[in-house]
């Protein structure tokens, strides 16, 4: 018999294979109060991260994007607008109830573009198919992300970008105080406004797990991405990641 490979969920270890089902408890528990929290935990920055993100994919009319782990579609939304009407934006998750919310607001914008529900793992879409890929606030929960860096680099197509959007590592004078808010104010919010502390707590968690910037970078090059660079918002508390497929 084989032994069962481990891998963390937040500070907790846990097996490889357990690790998808519980990430996705947290998001169908989490997914009707999503958006209101990410604007009560960020204090709406979250909101001027992802503009930057768009600005810096500098998607054209045209264009195919996929946005992988969209959540609620904040970046496929953007992205719609930008592409026209002979573009194409895809939105994808893991976690049906986070889609579901994603592809009605992309509905009700009008923006009639598919949503599937899908493992950034094992992407259904064929080789060098997309100009831009997007993932915002979603790799740091996926089991493998050099198997998902790998999985994003094989669908874009020569001279796409990838984007990364994540939690990062703040600056060490900030670090005291954000580990205060981290660990005291999410998961307190997290229980007053979601009636969910634990999943606040993980998310607290998996940010400290998730690797910092130089390391994610290393990762991206890893995977065959060129030209990796990457910009450090409100003091590293996010870092937004660019690579390049040659």
């Amino acid at each position: 018999m084989s032994e069962s490979r481990q891998t963390h969920f937040g500070y907790q270890t846990v097996d490889e294979a357990q690790k998808a089902g519980r990430v996705a408890g947290v998001f169908h528990s989490v997914a009707t109060r999503y958006d209101l929290m990410n604007d009560l935990m960020s204090g709406g920055l979250h909101r001027l991260w992802k503009i930057f993100t768009v600005r810096q994919a500098a998607v054209r009319p045209g264009m195919r994007v996929l946005d992988v782990a969209g959540g609620t579609a904040d970046l496929a939304r953007a992205f719609a607008r930008r592409v026209g009407p002979r573009g194409e934006v895809w939105l994808t998750d893991i976690n049906g109830s986070m889609l579901a919310v994603g592809r009605d607001r992309l509905i009700d914008d009008g923006c009639l573009h598919p949503a599937v529900q899908c493992d950034a793992e094992a992407l259904p879409f064929p080789d060098a198919y997309f100009d831009r890929v997007s993932v915002a606030f979603g790799l740091r929960n996926m089991t493998h992300k050099e198997r998902a860096l790998a999985e994003m680099h094989r669908v874009l197509a020569p001279g796409g970008r990838l984007l990364v959007l994540e939690f990062s590592r703040v600056r060490k004078a900030l670090a005291p105080l954000y580990d205060i808010y981290s660990f005291s104010v999410l998961p307190w919010l997290g229980a007053r406004v979601a009636g969910d502390e634990a999943s606040y707590r993980y998310l607290a968690e998996s940010i400290r797990m998730h690797p910092d910037q130089e390391t994610l970078k290393t990762m991206m090059e890893s995977a065959g991405f060129t030209r990796v660079r990457y910009f450090n918002l409100t003091g590293g508390v996010v870092a937004l990641h660019e690579g390049f497929k040659p």
